[in-house]
């Protein structure tokens, strides 16, 4: 603001009273874009003509209780209106400040799907990709970002410690998105291999072509592509259901590592331990192919296990295949076994999985058998209601 902007302030507030000199405050700031301070001004001006103290316009410190849900609305509603004008001059991360105070991020995300995967690294794209990754406002996006300006090591990395807090759609996009990418990183790297072996190589679309029949591939402890990133890849693929288009590709990724030197096969937690090969199975049980096969392998793994911890994680994968591939019978036979106890709230739900397969039985006798009197008397009532 110049000199002359506060005298001409001081001479209207004289000549014409705190409303007009407020208003021109508004015009002045809304000129220069100053958009912080309009804000603070816009809320001036509320305060004003509610004939509340003028010193701190935006705190509620001094709003009275009888006063405070009109404050609050202006508020909000200013909130919203300086927001939308950050994002106007394409300012999403000062825009996030105002939306994410109001709790209104739809208009943040609509606006993060409009950049550009594209957009060279700077300061301003940290910032995007942080509010869409980091603050959860739009994953899916960030990690397309982060794929392009980070490369594949950090964005597996991020996946990894986001994964746990994405809502199911997204988990599954961000999978199938790290799946493509690997696919055809591994695709063009097995080609290149191939061409300079076989200079008359047959033509093949998919990795499971391109390694049918050469094992020689593989000798010498030979890879594609980075191990560990192909490990995490087909771990996030068990996020993708049966139908999806990803899946196809997630399985021929499984089957590559399958081939790989034992000392690149890295076990993961049971029943995965046989890494490769148990999700194969877990990526046919979904598609459908060879389920009854795919099942039996897992409970094989689960009559076989020892610890009773492990037998429950072995169980609990066995109950997510047959719940998503609507076997619900099974899937709550199985539960009445190793899972009457698990109740997750964001994930795994006895009580849930009786109500779903039509077993409210089988929850009040679970009920009884702890003396749980609340679950057994819901269950009891829910079954004489259906």
């Amino acid at each position: 603001m110049s000199d002359t902007a506060f005298a001409e302030l001081s001479e209207l507030q004289q000549s014409a009273g705190a409303d007009a000199a407020i208003d021109k405050l508004i015009a002045m700031l809304t000129e220069q874009k100053e958009y912080h301070r309009l804000f603070d001004a816009q809320l001036l001006k509320k305060k004003q003509s509610m004939g509340l103290p003028l010193a701190r316009p935006t705190s509620f410190d001094d709003v009275p209780e009888d006063k405070r849900d009109e404050f609050e609305q202006a508020y909000v509603d200013t909130a919203r209106n300086i927001g939308k004008m950050f994002l106007d001059d394409d300012n999403i991360s000062q825009a996030y400040m105002y939306f994410r105070t109001i709790r209104e991020l739809d208009p943040i995300k609509a606006a993060i799907d409009n950049v550009s995967v594209r957009r060279e690294p700077d300061e301003a794209t940290e910032e995007i990709l942080n509010i869409a990754l980091y603050e959860g406002v739009n994953p899916v996006k960030g990690l397309e970002m982060m794929l392009h300006s980070h490369g594949t090591c950090n964005t597996v990395t991020a996946m990894d410690q986001q994964l746990a807090q994405l809502e199911d759609e997204d988990r599954t996009q961000a999978a199938a998105i790290l799946v493509k990418h690997l696919y055809d990183d591994l695709k063009q790297s097995l080609k290149f291999d191939v061409e300079q072996r076989m200079t008359l190589m047959t033509p093949a679309d998919t990795i499971r072509e391109l390694i049918a029949g050469r094992d020689w591939l593989f000798d010498d402890g030979n890879y594609h592509i980075d191990v560990s990133h192909l490990s995490s890849v087909v771990r996030f693929a068990r996020s993708l259901p049966g139908d999806h288009e990803a899946l196809p590709l997630a399985m021929d990724l499984a089957e590559y590592g399958s081939h790989l030197s034992e000392q690149f096969q890295y076990p993961g937690e049971p029943p995965f331990d046989e890494f490769y090969p148990a999700h194969l199975n877990f990526f046919k049980a979904l598609k459908g192919q060879n389920r009854d096969e795919a099942i039996a392998y897992f409970r094989e793994k689960l009559e076989q296990e020892p610890d009773e911890p492990d037998k429950q994680l072995i169980a609990y994968v066995i109950c997510d295949l047959l719940i998503r591939t609507e076997e619900l019978e099974k899937a709550v036979e199985l539960a009445s076994q190793y899972l009457k106890d698990v109740e997750d709230p964001n994930g795994f739900s006895y009580a849930q999985l009786c109500q779903d397969a039509g077993k409210l039985d089988l929850l009040q006798k679970s009920a009884e058998e702890k003396g749980d009197l609340v679950t057994f008397t819901a269950a009891l009532i829910q079954s004489s209601n259906a």
